[in-house]
């Protein structure tokens, strides 16, 4: 390797790491950010400096998370959307170039669980709007944010721990579709990190969400004696903090790959 290169490498890493984690001057959307884990997600890159367009279908939870994001003294702009519309997820976009001037970081979190059907009775249009959400809804919106998107950009897209494994309920929609994200997020990196823009899934596990809500507390202990090696179902932040990681220049290497946050789920 030449000196100039060796040069230019000094010159990319000159941040400590702890400057490599801040996301200050950065602008990154969040779909699904009505509830759960999306609500954790702005807020997370929030606190770490960022700028955020959030969007949902919801537009009264949407405004509850517009406030808690502008609590934090960064600029927020709320976009009531549906990411199943390729129409909707171009006037996202738009919107972020026009309010607040560039998108360096998009949260693939918009998604459902559906409802439980066994494959004999899944009436085929549940089965389809589930698909349309999580998969094609992130495809959708990595279609437009990737047209705007420079170098360092970053990409992340919410998988599930169902990509890679059951919880024995017949969810072949959700399981199907998640794992659908795992290979987009394999085929995109491979696409797009030419243009120096990192892929990446991470894989949630049992989360505070509005399907766990009415979970009993005994339930809840059962899942976790039998499925969490960890001891405990997550935290939202637990997940927020892998976006941030990911979001991050900390994360500069690291592209294609799903990322599980789920306790141990996965090593049973």
């Amino acid at each position: 390797m030449t000196e100039p290169e060796l040069a230019h490498i000094a010159v990319e890493s000159a941040a400590t790491v702890p400057e490599r984690f801040s996301l200050a001057r950065r602008v990154a959307i969040v779909t699904g950010a009505s509830s759960g884990l999306g609500v954790a997600h702005a807020l997370g890159l929030a606190q770490s400096g960022a700028d955020v367009v959030i969007t949902a279908r919801r537009s009264d939870r949407l405004e509850e998370t517009k406030r808690a994001v502008e609590a934090l003294g960064v600029r927020v702009v709320a976009i009531t959307a549906d990411v199943t519309a390729l129409e909707d997820c171009a006037r996202v976009v738009d919107t972020a170039m026009d309010r607040l001037g560039r998108v360096d970081i998009l949260v693939n979190n918009a998604g459902t669980g559906g409802e439980y059907h066994s494959v004999t009775d899944d009436p085929p249009e549940h089965f389809r709007s589930v698909v349309d959400i999580n998969l094609f809804g992130s495809y959708w919106m990595v279609r437009e944010a990737a047209r705007v998107m420079g170098a360092g950009g970053s990409i992340i897209n919410v998988s599930s721990v169902m990509a890679l494994t059951t919880a024995k309920m017949p969810a072949a929609g959700y399981s199907a579709s998640k794992a659908g994200v795992l290979g987009l997020t394999r085929d995109l990196a491979a696409q797009l990190g030419p243009k120096g823009i990192r892929v990446n899934a991470i894989l949630p596990g049992v989360f505070p969400s509005e399907a766990t809500a009415n979970y009993s507390e005994n339930y809840k202990r059962k899942v976790i004696a039998a499925k969490i090696p960890i001891g405990r179902i997550g935290d939202p932040q637990d997940a927020a903090a892998v976006v941030v990681f990911l979001a991050s220049d900390a994360a500069a290497y690291v592209t294609g790959v799903s990322l599980p946050v789920d306790g141990g789920v996965l090593i049973n």
